[in-house]
């Protein structure tokens, strides 16, 4: 059996991904299970090289298992961008969940429907036991509401609109939301990567 380390401490992150990722011939770890218990410093400028931190640092520690690692970042056209890569602390250091919405939801105050376009995107770092390195990104285009709405998921999830829904995020029970996610996106794409390689190894 192979194994897979989500490079993650966060439990919803994890019970989303091992929704994704069910296949027999591979076994999901946490960082708990390995007993990887140190600080990784998140100090890229973009999603990608913080999901490449992460992986890196517990690649470090473990070297005969596939390391899974992902940042996600929510983009707000309206406001350049942002709050992007930082998203995690948009409200600042210890801020929870509410507080990062919140804030977005009032600096988007008054903006009309059609401006308040937004995009989730996750980016996952492969590393996979010989060293070799993959990047794949998955995202998914939606709007952000004028107030929170549901409560399922987490992060954002209550104030992402999804069009063809008709819902947050978090009006959605976990399978309906792991049908379109960017998380599902992802870690599909990387899930698919990893199976491909290690079909070709069988048949080699």
């Amino acid at each position: 059996m192979i194994k897979i380390v989500l490079a993650t401490n966060n439990k919803h992150k994890i019970k989303e991904i091992k929704e994704i990722i069910k296949d027999k011939n591979f076994k999901v770890l946490t960082l708990q299970d390995i007993n990887f218990n140190k600080p990784i410093k998140e100090t890229g400028t973009t999603i990608a090289d913080n999901a490449k931190i992460k992986a890196r640092s517990v690649r470090k520690y473990i070297k005969d298992a596939i390391i899974l690692s992902d940042d996600t970042g929510l983009e707000v056209d309206f406001l350049a961008k942002a709050p992007g890569v930082y998203s995690s602390r948009f409200a600042g250091p210890g801020c929870t969940y509410e507080d990062n919405y919140n804030k977005l939801l009032k600096l988007l105050n008054d903006v009309p429907w059609r401006q308040r376009k937004a995009t989730f995107k996750t980016a996952v770092c492969i590393i996979l036991p010989d060293g070799k390195e993959k990047l794949v990104i998955g995202k998914v285009n939606g709007y952000i509401s004028f107030e929170p709405r549901g409560k399922n998921g987490f992060g954002y999830d209550p104030v992402f609109y999804f069009p063809k829904k008709g819902k947050t995020f978090a009006e959605m029970t976990l399978k309906e939301k792991n049908k379109i996610s960017h998380r599902k996106n992802a870690f599909l794409k990387a899930f698919i990567y990893i199976k491909k390689i290690f079909k070709n190894k069988k048949d080699c």
